[in-house]
């Protein structure tokens, strides 16, 4: 699902409320947690999932034309991690979907 989706699959359940104001909520939405998690905070959502940072060590890797090694510094990358409710959740999908996705 992309964001556009999701904007609209929201403004279709909640038809009382404008398109526009369904838009900028969850752009806004995006844009704390985004920000959040920039200034290495965690994100918590009950019954959903965690948003937080891992470190990724520095490491050699090898360009791939050349096959030259090549230092890569260490970074943090985000990382979600499920709820238990969502896991669940998703845990009951049809054998057929998940079949359809591989």
């Amino acid at each position: 699902m992309t964001k556009s989706q999701l904007i609209n699959a929201l403004a279709r359940k909640q038809s009382h409320l404008a398109y526009r104001d369904v838009e900028l909520a969850v752009k806004g939405l995006l844009e704390t947690m985004s920000q959040a998690l920039s200034s290495g905070e965690r994100i918590e959502i009950r019954g959903f999932g965690s948003f937080s940072l891992h470190y990724r060590p520095p490491r050699m890797g090898r360009n791939p034309k050349s096959g030259a090694a090549v230092v890569l510094r260490g970074k943090y990358v985000p990382h979600f991690k499920p709820g238990k409710e969502l896991r669940e959740r998703v845990n009951t999908l049809p054998l057929d979907l998940e079949k359809e996705d591989q």
